[in-house]
């Protein structure tokens, strides 16, 4: 299998979950389920259920064991974009080509989307440990570094640091620590909880999120190149907010094309470990190498 091949099945197999696992209901409350498909089923990238699934593969794992954990770490995303993109935040008006939550169904009801996402996240995966309590121990690990990861010591941290020096001169070390957190906690939670459900060894898993620190880095990098010279067709967003919110960013610290030279060492640097893993890793490389010249 080549690695659409490979991208496309774990992706439909994304899609398939997401889409059973939050169906409209004929229920006063509709509204909510409504708001919530329009954003979880919009499209993306499924990067991050993508990566959990990969490393499951890789390490001999069961997909479908790894799989609502997957999807978890997608809703948690998820509602993250939601509450990003509302006008005490980012104040973006399109998403993924659409308009974004709040102005499709209101700043309120956008609210509630996403923390009905956040609390969906844990039902899956409690529901989905509980009906198959084999490698308890291991769940309740993965579900507990995926809460970490999400909240104030991973994305929710990394948010608030960011929200604050907007407007402001930062250092590198504070640019790097919040896209360590605020970008990164949520690509290395689905390498390393894949990784503590399926076992891995501890050198495996210490390679692993090696890897998936400088995936993290390498992402937001590209994200920041894209945002200047990206085109708002190709990312379904309005590119050049991070100049008009005055953020900054290692275009704004370093230039395009110093940017550019990092991103390759980076993601140069992430791929180095994974050697221990062979031709077993060979997705995980052509992956890491499409998210160095994507254009969305």
């Amino acid at each position: 299998m080549d690695f659409m091949e490979k991208q496309n099945r774990y992706t439909d197999m994304v899609n398939d979950f997401l889409d059973k696992s939050i169906k409209e209901k004929d229920l006063l409350e509709k509204s909510i389920y409504t708001a919530i498909r329009y954003s979880l089923l919009a499209g993306g990238k499924r990067l991050r259920p993508t990566l959990a699934l990969a490393v499951c593969d890789m390490l001999g794992g069961d997909l479908e064991e790894v799989l609502p954990y997957a999807c978890a770490i997608e809703m948690i995303h998820t509602y993250s974009l939601i509450h990003d993109d509302l006008p005490a935040m980012d104040n973006d008006d399109y998403r993924r080509g659409k308009l974004t939550n709040h102005k499709m169904f209101g700043e309120s009801l956008a609210i509630l989307a996403g923390d009905g996402l956040l609390n969906m996240a844990f039902e899956v995966m409690l529901e989905s440990t509980s009906s198959k309590p084999n490698n308890l121990e291991n769940k309740i690990k993965a579900m507990a570094y995926i809460a970490k990861s999400s909240g104030i010591r991973g994305m929710i941290g990394g948010q608030v640091i960011d929200t604050e020096s907007e407007n402001k001169e930062i250092s590198i070390e504070t640019l790097e620590y919040i896209h360590r957190y605020k970008t990164g906690a949520l690509i290395k939670a689905p390498v390393v909880s894949a990784a503590i459900i399926c076992n891995a060894t501890d050198e495996e898993s210490q390679s692993l999120e090696k890897f998936a620190e400088g995936l993290g880095l390498a992402f937001q990098i590209k994200d920041d190149i894209l945002d200047v010279e990206g085109s708002t067709e190709k990312l379904g967003k309005k590119v050049g907010s991070d100049a008009s919110n005055k953020k900054t960013t290692y275009v704004s610290l370093y230039g395009l094309e110093k940017s550019k030279q990092m991103l390759n060492k980076t993601s140069e640097e992430a791929i180095t470990n994974l050697q221990k893993f062979g031709t077993k890793a060979a997705f995980l490389k052509e992956l890491t190498e499409y998210l160095i010249v994507r254009e969305i």
